[in-house]
């Protein structure tokens, strides 16, 4: 369990990521008819001609209470970096009817409709973005995301290495230059042998059978579909950041990934930031958001 100063640490670091208010988008435009289907676009700030696109996946824990509005400040921040951006919204857990579950709190994530969504907005954004952002030069698309987040990201990524016959798997590698993921839940088994947000994995894979091995198949039958780190090698440039601090996804979890990624002979890079947690990879005031963009832009330019 971390320590007093930890968690007070990370609860400084969390209120200033979500001090900053959101920023309202220049363009929003539907991927799909529900009302998280949406993704919101900001103009590069400055400068003129075409703009990589960086593609924005929250975190939140896959989490209804957690939407696409908190990472609005990130968004801005990037359009300012000379990015076109777009952040994706998508279907998240809701709070349960009956009885909270025994980890508390919101549901995380939907089985399958959060995964519909992210391959659903990937498959529509060249379009959307030719429409709504047309400076957004869609050829340098580099994915980012922070935490679940994080994991949607590299998940996007990885469709073309899906089992066969799964509803997402695509025939080829989506376009992309790369994937920037942040304190990503990259490792879903790893992450759920840690007890991450609180049995969050579980929830989002929605596993539960009437048997306890039931459940344990459906599990395993189900990561193979939505585990980052079952889904090597992408072949796609792919680099983690990670707070060595972080005691919302540990460090452990982002080894984890790279160590499947050595195995499957994909060489991942990892970032790691000293004294630094989970929120400041988010937040516009913090350097480590500089070092974000950073990578964003070895991958982009």
């Amino acid at each position: 369990m971390p320590d007093d100063d930890a968690v007070a640490r990370d609860a400084a670091e969390e209120q200033s990521a979500f001090a900053h208010p959101a920023v309202r988008p220049d363009a929003t435009a539907a991927y799909g008819p529900h009302a998280d289907q949406v993704v919101d676009f900001y103009a590069p700030r400055g400068g003129e001609g075409p703009a990589p696109l960086v593609v924005v996946l929250h975190g939140g824990a896959w989490r209804g209470p957690y939407d696409r509005q908190h990472i609005t400040p990130f968004a801005d921040f990037l359009a300012r970096r000379g990015f076109a951006v777009a952040n994706i919204e998508y279907r998240r857990g809701r709070s349960p009817s009956g009885p909270i579950p025994a980890q508390g709190g919101p549901v995380a994530g939907r089985w399958p409709e959060t995964f519909d969504d992210v391959a659903a907005a990937l498959d529509a954004l060249p379009a959307l973005a030719r429409a709504a952002l047309p400076v957004a030069d869609a050829r340098r698309t580099v994915v980012t995301g922070h935490s679940a987040g994080g994991h949607l990201a590299l998940w996007a990524a990885a469709r073309h290495v899906l089992p066969e016959g799964s509803p997402w798997r695509t025939a080829r590698p989506t376009p992309l230059r790369g994937v920037v993921a942040l304190a990503p839940i990259a490792d879903l088994r790893a992450a759920d042998e840690l007890g991450v947000c609180s049995g969050a994995v579980r929830q989002l894979l929605d596993a539960e059978g009437p048997t306890a091995a039931e459940t344990e198949t459906r599990f395993a039958e189900r990561l193979a579909h939505a585990d980052p780190a079952a889904l090597l090698p992408t072949g796609i440039a792919t680099t983690v950041v990670q707070g060595r601090t972080d005691i919302v996804v540990p460090q452990a979890v982002a080894e984890a990934y790279a160590d499947a990624a050595a195995k499957a002979g994909e060489v991942v890079g990892l970032t790691l930031l000293e004294d630094v947690g989970h929120f400041p990879l988010i937040d516009p005031a913090a350097d480590a958001c500089a070092v974000v963009a950073e990578e964003i832009a070895q991958l982009a330019f």
